[in-house]
């Protein structure tokens, strides 16, 4: 009750406008997202109902934005998301049918200062989400993993200089922990929602270029502290280096993008190292009916090899996100973790049409393939490098500005990387969506 009684006066004493605060420019939103979803055989590529389930989730938000001045802002959301299962086997067998209404907790909460000391400098403190601003996700993305896509916020202080029309130098701090022990917390559970295999901290230097001539470039440097005492290959204590780029040129039609990163440091008493990096090749065809858009690339990820005392396997830091598939980020689960991408090969090809104005219809075909043959894990791996095929479906509709709608469709046809008796998977997902 203490906890809920310091909610209430934190966000009155945020979002209240008072008269001595005429000035203030208070606006406010909420966000509804209804998710249907049914998984079968995604962790082990057993067919069995151990690892189904068919369930509805509900995600809401509530924002709040004070524009004391067009320099400084104060921005906070709270979001919830609960679950309905309609069939969910727990481990021994057991059936579950329940609903979970789970917690309310401080999605953002950060203060944004433009020009600070009238300098080109900007500044974000707080709880902040970086969603598809540093090089398409391939690093920073996600720093709540564990929770789905309830949250992807980080515990953050960045500054960002910018030096002139077309340069920027971001600085960021990153204190992400494995509960959430910073803010108060309405429904708090036992045991707590996890956000993350272990407590994390992070230091970042990401310099940004600005598309000119149609040549875009990016570069950065990451320090990662990782605690021991996790999961997968977050069972010991990391301190990991990673320098790359990220760079992209548009030459209408076509468009030639790409990235590059290696990764140094310790992993235990073990050095670590990786290499991870992707190259894509998009044509668009404007002067066509339903204007297609087709893409083809090839990423990489490094992955451990068993038989020498380094680990050589590639760790994404904060991108455990669906980047490339819902359904293989969760088959992850019993080789390096949950959303752990590593010791992969893939070639990507996609297509999308827009048949009219709101309706956009997207195909993807991957091939995966292993680098290494990892040991000890929780599903048998047969002598192969060939972890299966994937092809992808997805559909969306704009109904308005403010609602859209898609079905994704995700079907996994396991290779020789999977025992002899593994059997397909399959990932089903209808979402709708409101804006206000």
């Amino acid at each position: 009750m203490n906890r809920i009684k310091y909610l209430v006066v934190t966000f009155v004493l945020i979002f209240l406008p008072i008269s001595s605060f005429a000035e203030v420019d208070l606006k406010t939103g909420a966000y509804l997202r209804l998710r249907h979803e049914y998984w079968k055989n995604i962790f082990d590529q057993e067919n069995s109902a151990k690892d189904n389930r068919n369930y509805f989730r509900v995600k809401s938000s509530l924002w709040g934005k004070l524009a004391f001045s067009d320099k400084v802002t104060l921005y906070s959301k709270l979001t919830d998301e609960f679950k309905a299962y309609a069939y969910y086997m727990q481990p021994g067998g057991k059936k579950r049918m329940n609903f979970d209404i789970d917690e309310v907790v401080f999605d953002n909460l950060y203060l944004d200062i433009k020009n600070f000391l009238d300098l080109p400098l900007d500044l974000k403190l707080g709880r902040q989400d970086f969603l598809s601003t540093y090089g398409e996700g391939f690093l920073i993305m996600d720093g709540t993993p564990l929770d789905g896509s309830r949250t992807f916020y980080f515990n953050s202080a960045k500054a960002t200089w910018r030096i002139d029309s077309i340069n920027s130098l971001d600085l960021l701090y990153i204190k992400s922990e494995r509960e959430d022990d910073t803010l108060p917390i309405i429904n708090k559970k036992t045991p707590h929602q996890q956000l993350n295999t272990s407590d994390e901290e992070a230091g970042v230097l990401y310099w940004k270029r600005d598309s000119v001539d149609n040549f875009s470039l990016e570069g950065y440097y990451i320090f990662k502290i990782e605690d021991d005492g996790g999961a997968g290959l977050q069972a010991q204590k990391t301190e990991l280096n990673t320098i790359g780029s990220f760079a992209k040129y548009s030459f209408e039609p076509w468009t030639l993008k790409g990235q590059l990163a290696y990764q140094f440091g310790d992993y235990g008493l073990d050095d670590r190292e990786g290499l991870g990096g992707y190259v894509f090749v998009d044509r668009s065809f404007k002067d066509i009916a339903w204007f297609p858009e087709v893409s083809g690339g090839f990423i990489y990820l490094s992955g451990d090899d068993a038989s020498t005392s380094k680990n050589e396997a590639w760790d994404p830091l904060f991108s455990r996100w669906p980047w490339m598939s819902e359904l293989y980020s969760l088959s992850f689960n019993g080789e390096s973790g949950l959303d752990y991408w590593t010791n992969l090969q893939m070639w990507r090809s996609s297509l999308v049409l827009r048949p009219t104005d709101k309706t956009k219809f997207s195909l993807w075909y991957n091939f995966l393939m292993a680098n290494e043959i990892p040991a000890g894990t929780s599903f048998s791996v047969d002598s192969g490098k060939e972890r299966g095929h994937l092809p992808q479906m997805r559909l969306d509709y704009s109904f308005n500005k403010n609602i859209n709608a898609y079905i994704l469709a995700e079907y996994f046809i396991p290779g020789n990387f999977y025992s002899d008796e593994a059997d397909s998977s399959l990932f089903l997902r209808t979402e709708l969506s409101f804006k206000f």
